[in-house]
């Protein structure tokens, strides 16, 4: 299971937490488990049963105008409890005045304590994408990866067989490139998986021949992706004399990544195929079948009707002959 140090939540930027310590500090090496946040709500009733130690929990402005009410035992008392458990981390929203009594317990217990100036409900959709980022599960295929259309297209295929000149090419047709070489990949949720490329390589391409070249710097920023969500996977293999291909496009092959299922292509490689055009259509395609039309299944209704109406004029004839 992946995991993040709370630390992390501190020193982001990029989300805009705007979180500031108010306690704990020895805490900050303990480990969030979980993308999901959770109030702490009922918690402070004393009932604890459903409080997952290792989520980030909320305090917000109905928490602590119900603590205030509570008698100066009471506060104690549930104070006492919310700190013997073993949470990774408090944060308080709306830059709400923290209970004292709650910042020195927090401190014994080695509780980090944060307070962030955002409403809750902001604090938590920022968190959450914050979270879901930082824990997805993740691989790394050998491919490239690229932006076709607005569609995540991977292309897989061994090592030498054009996956990169192909990549260029349609560079030079206005398409984007996220990553090259190495995809780094992301299990944002049950159906959809992110790409992007690894630091040290992105945006930039190996060419044999020419070496490594930077896209950005010969093509602009209009020529790149940081990231996309990937929908299609397209292996490029050599030409097999004694295998037989798809000619129809009935067979509907699927690549699993993270256990997500998406369609795949194969398309087989020969000097005379303009594999970059072809790309370009099955990308086309690809749209098409998301909109509900399927040109290879209109084929075959069509073909089916052609055959429907050839054999009834058949046995009209042979009526007519009787």
């Amino acid at each position: 299971m992946n995991s993040l140090v709370v630390q992390e939540l501190e020193q982001n930027r990029g989300y805009h937490l705007e979180l500031t310590l108010m306690a704990g500090r020895n805490g900050l090496k303990k480990k969030i488990t979980h993308s999901q946040v959770q109030k702490m709500g009922l918690a402070l009733t004393g009932f604890i049963q459903f409080i997952d130690p290792e989520r980030l929990q909320i305090i917000g402005n109905t928490e602590i105008a119900y603590f205030k009410t509570l008698t100066p035992e009471m506060k104690e008392k549930v104070i006492h409890q919310i700190c013997n458990l073993p949470l990774s981390c408090l944060v308080i929203t709306r830059g709400l005045e923290i209970p004292e009594l709650l910042l020195r317990e927090a401190d014994e217990k080695e509780i980090p304590v944060f307070r962030t100036n955002l409403r809750s409900f902001d604090f938590i959709e920022r968190a959450t994408k914050f979270l879901e980022e930082k824990l997805a599960s993740t691989s790394s295929l050998h491919g490239v990866l690229m932006d076709v259309y607005g569609v995540g297209l991977l292309i897989l295929g061994k090592s030498g067989i054009g996956k990169s000149e192909c990549a260029l090419d349609l560079i030079l047709r206005g398409h984007r490139l996220v990553a090259d070489d190495m995809v780094h990949i992301q299990k944002r949720s049950l159906s959809s998986v992110i790409g992007s490329g690894f630091e040290v390589i992105q945006h930039h391409m190996e060419i044999r021949g020419l070496g490594i070249i930077n896209i950005r710097s010969l093509f602009g920023v209009e020529a790149i992706r940081e990231k996309k969500k990937i929908e299609l996977v397209l292996e490029l293999m050599e030409w097999d004399t004694h295998r037989e291909y798809d000619r129809l496009g009935f067979e509907e092959e699927k690549f699993s990544i993270l256990d997500v299922e998406l369609p795949m292509l194969r398309i087989p490689v020969t000097p005379a195929r303009n594999l970059t055009t072809i790309i370009e259509v099955a990308v086309r395609n690809h749209l098409l079948k998301v909109m509900g039309y399927d040109s290879a299944l209109e084929f075959e209704k069509k073909l089916l009707r052609k055959m429907e109406e050839k054999e009834g004029d058949k046995f009209e004839v042979e009526g007519e002959v009787e």
